[in-house]
């Protein structure tokens, strides 16, 4: 999120305006980065609601609420469910650290994915943005840009880099998805 708030401010995404931010837990460090910027937050946990379809008519509430163009779940770490997709198909990115469609999918997250490149002995790795769709880490992809496994490399040595290529290619993303929908015939 930080690189993406980063890409506004320096006008590296001018025609991008984070209208809200919206997190599964209050404690999220994305609130202080949001509040560190004047980005309205709003919290929307899943322990709160009866069920699926509570919570993501709450989702679309708050999202609507922003006028949100595009959903991007950058650190957000729950499915979203089929209504809150349907609403909002095609403008939903989601940011993963591997090359889709390798170690990816339920479990693979965080050091998780990491862990598994370096278990399998892969000497390359790197991210994946996507747009989301029903299934878990299956959407579209719209960016990859390899980063590689380094001889000694650690979890959290590959968390690294891949980390700070997650940034770069999330906000050349985020602007072509922009661009795309900026286009007339979309219309």
């Amino acid at each position: 999120m930080q690189a993406v708030i980063d890409a506004c401010e320096s006008g590296k995404l001018s025609n991008l305006r984070i209208v809200r931010v919206i997190s599964s837990r209050a404690d999220a460090g994305a609130i202080a980065r949001a509040d560190k910027h004047g980005i309205p937050v709003k919290v929307i946990a899943k322990k709160d609601f009866k069920d699926q379809q509570a919570l993501d008519e709450a989702l679309i509430s708050a999202l609507k609420e922003a006028k949100t163009d595009i959903v991007l779940l950058a650190g957000y770490m729950s499915v979203l469910g089929a209504s809150v997709i349907k609403q909002y198909r095609g403008r939903i990115i989601n940011i993963h650290p591997s090359l889709i469609p390798k170690y990816c999918g339920k479990g693979f997250y965080g050091l998780h994915v990491h862990e598994a490149v370096i278990a399998a002995g892969e000497t390359e790795s790197g991210a994946t943005v996507h747009y989301v769709d029903e299934g878990v880490d299956t959407g579209p992809i719209i960016l990859q840009r390899k980063v590689s496994v380094l001889p000694g490399d650690t979890a959290q040595t590959l968390a690294t880099r891949v980390l700070e290529t997650e940034h770069e290619i999330l906000v050349e993303a985020v602007a072509t998805v922009m661009a795309n929908l900026d286009k007339p015939e979309d219309k």
